[in-house]
């Protein structure tokens, strides 16, 4: 059961985008850039089913919903509080009807299919390898950052689960993980289709990477022009003011 109420430790956000709003905790994780180029990245119709993995506080089936208005988004977030968070904020805006959030593990396979199939998933997921240092698996940082509760290859398998044929997975991850997106896209009949590099400046080596993936598609990478956060006078590019809807 879910309620609307507003608690002292969090916050409402301005989305600046359809007068949407989110709540979030005011000191834990918050959404950044990395969900703000994920969902333009993602290529989504009115027409389309979408579903978002590791969704957090919801940040991108809201802007999912308010870029591209689909028929319906849905969220999976293992963390039941966080996800009770997520779908306040559906009550917040009400678009209940629209935007669904569920506290569910997405290596629950049989829950995955009683979802049905989908046109399009999205995933920010969590970028470290739990080797890489002790983890508190009740920190809710460490479950964001840390690939405490899913692996990789999870969501992969997952999004094929919850994919229809020739439907589409957008990912956004770490350069240095892009060799184990590929490999494991390809293990489970996943393709990646395009790549696209997000560099802080053009100085700088890329620290963002965006992967377009297709459900047994066929076998061409379209590699995309890079993405520069940052301009050489130290001011936002202008891609990125667009968008932001900066430039409106």
């Amino acid at each position: 059961m879910y309620n609307n109420e507003i608690y002292k430790d969090e916050s409402i956000d301005d989305l600046q985008l359809k007068g949407l709003k989110l709540i979030q905790k005011k000191d834990a994780f918050r959404f950044g850039v990395d969900a703000v180029l994920l969902s333009d990245f993602a290529n989504v119709k009115n027409n389309f089913r979408v579903i978002d993995l590791c969704t957090g506080t919801g940040i991108i089936p809201f802007l999912i919903w308010g870029k591209y208005s689909p028929k319906e988004v849905v969220g999976i977030e293992i963390q039941e509080d966080i996800a009770n968070m997520a779908q306040r904020s559906t009550e917040l805006n009400s678009v209940q009807d629209k935007i669904k959030f569920y506290a569910e593990d997405l290596r629950d396979l049989e829950f995955l299919k009683s979802l049905g199939r989908f046109d399009v998933v999205t995933v920010n997921p969590p970028y470290k390898l739990n080797s890489t240092g002790i983890v508190n698996p009740s920190d809710k940082l460490a479950i964001a950052r840390h690939e405490v509760m899913c692996t990789l290859e999870d969501v992969i398998i997952a999004s094929r689960t919850l994919l229809k044929d020739n439907g589409r997975i957008y990912m956004v991850h770490r350069p240095e993980r892009l060799v184990d997106i590929l490999n494991l896209m390809r293990k489970h009949r996943v393709e990646p289709k395009r790549i696209r590099m997000v560099h802080p400046n053009t100085k700088k080596a890329p620290n963002i990477v965006l992967v377009e993936g297709q459900r047994d598609g066929g076998k061409f990478l379209k590699w995309e022009a890079p993405l520069y956060v940052y301009n050489d006078e130290g001011g936002y590019s202008d891609e990125i003011n667009s968008i932001y809807g900066r430039n409106e």
